[in-house]
């Protein structure tokens, strides 16, 4: 297993990856680490296109400033 590997996963996990990490396969790592970027990036877009919406409840002359607001 390589310290890059696993750097990338702890990167990815915030924290050093658990010790059962360690049994896997470099590629195995690496698959994991995308995954989880993956659904990191989905996660957040979900929350801006939720946020979005949300906007619409606000009327549309507020938007602006509501949107700099909440949005810095």
């Amino acid at each position: 297993m390589s310290t890059q590997a696993l750097s990338r996963l702890g990167a990815e996990l915030g924290s050093p990856p658990p010790e059962g990490v360690r049994g896997l396969a470099d590629d195995q790592v690496t698959l994991l680490a995308e995954a989880l970027r993956g659904e990191r990036a989905a996660r957040a877009a979900g929350l801006e296109e939720a946020a979005e919406e949300a906007l619409k409840l606000v009327p549309a002359l507020a938007r602006g400033p509501v949107r700099r607001i909440l949005f810095k």
